[in-house]
């Protein structure tokens, strides 16, 4: 598990902070945020005060990664760029996480290196991450000023012929008594741009390959969009499928078999395939995947049942 606790016998006094500096090699910011978060504990209490000082038997609790194999598809002196599975996270949303790709991130590159921005666990596809604290400043500062752009590949339901654009302005949502979508389509929302493009039709599947060239970075953006024209994003368990079928995969009652014809697909079929930025010269990186194939777990059409 990457979060482990182990202890330590501290012999003389030392402020919690600098002992933290000093066993892990962290920054003080880094050391001052694991006190913050209590991960250090007395007596099998955690200690919130970073100037406390400490001295005896303590324990730690931190982030051990541990890879299972995953390597970058690139490498440069300043970043790592990875092709994420469906299904992982990319940072552990709580201790008890078992795996995410921070863990091949910091095997890769060691304690400073970092996944620079957020890819939903079912979204498969480019993951951009920094080796080093300047190399994340860098990075984030790119996408923060949009001179990073991404492309997506979505098998939709239905056919598209042309491309297309959604300019709809997205907010999130909070009642989810009617449905269970994270983010609507609405005029108070913040603005939000998608340009799309049909690539290919699968007539017996009824579904469309697109590519997604999202302008803005909003939540659940391309999702939401392809759900407002009515070709939702086949393996979208939360948008483009009926509330019962989205109420039990949050709850995690709803078995593989039953999200395969409720939502038309194993896995959410969306796939981050190209990354365009500049750091230094102008890099153009394209998934290794090959997403057209991937139709294969798509279920066919006339045995989905969207619970309509």
């Amino acid at each position: 598990m990457p979060f482990v606790k182990r202890p330590f016998q501290i012999e003389k006094p030392i402020k919690a902070f600098l002992f933290a500096m000093r066993q892990f090699g962290f920054r003080q910011g880094e050391a001052q945020r694991l006190i913050s978060k209590g991960r250090i504990l007395i007596n099998g209490q955690s200690i919130y005060d970073t100037a406390a000082v400490i001295q005896g038997e303590i324990e730690v609790v931190y982030f051990e990664p541990k890879s299972r194999g995953h390597q970058p598809l690139f490498v440069d002196k300043n970043f790592l760029v990875f092709d994420k599975p469906s299904g992982v996270l990319v940072h552990p949303n709580t201790m008890a996480t078992e795996y995410s790709m921070l863990d091949e991130v910091r095997s890769h590159s060691g304690d400073h290196a970092n996944a620079t921005h957020r890819i939903d666990m079912e979204t498969s596809g480019l993951l951009l991450a920094s080796r080093h604290k300047a190399g994340e400043r860098v990075l984030k500062s790119l996408f923060e000023h949009k001179q990073i752009t991404k492309r997506y590949l979505a098998w939709v339901e239905g056919k598209l012929q042309k491309p297309f654009e959604v300019e709809e302005p997205i907010a999130i949502r909070s009642d989810y008594s009617q449905n269970k979508h994270k983010v609507e389509i609405n005029p108070n929302g913040k603005y939000a741009k998608t340009l799309f493009k049909p690539l290919y039709y699968d007539e017996k599947l009824e579904t469309t390959l697109v590519e997604c060239r999202p302008i803005t970075g909003r939540t659940h953006q391309i999702r939401i969009h392809l759900f407002h024209v009515k070709h939702p994003i086949l393996g979208d368990p939360i948008y483009g499928t009926a509330f019962e079928a989205s109420d039990a995969y949050l709850n995690g009652t709803l078995s593989p078999e039953d999200r395969y014809r409720a939502t038309g697909a194993t896995r959410l079929m969306l796939h981050a395939h190209r990354l365009s930025f500049p750091y230094g010269c102008h890099y153009e990186i394209v998934s290794a995947v090959d997403f057209k194939e991937a139709k294969t777990v798509i279920c066919p059409k006339e045995e989905r049942d969207f619970f309509a």
